[in-house]
């Protein structure tokens, strides 16, 4: 069962409404959330950036690039 609890759900991942603004800095197009990964995806860059205690790393030399498969 989802906790519908808005704290309980920005400790736990990004805040939905900082994912609403976040761009990704290379293309400055919009961003998937992969919640299981904790990162954000860009998928036109094929970069993922890190999400760490809920802070969304959005350095490209701190993203990891995709592989042909994702």
């Amino acid at each position: 069962m989802a906790d519908s609890n808005p704290e309980t759900q920005k400790i736990a991942g990004v805040d939905p409404k900082l994912l609403e603004i976040l761009v990704c800095p290379v293309t400055k197009e919009t961003l998937v959330y992969d919640e299981a990964a904790q990162e954000l995806i860009s998928k036109a860059a094929r970069l993922a950036y890190p999400i760490r205690d809920g802070i969304p790393i959005m350095l490209p030399e701190e993203a990891r690039t995709l592989t042909d498969t994702e």
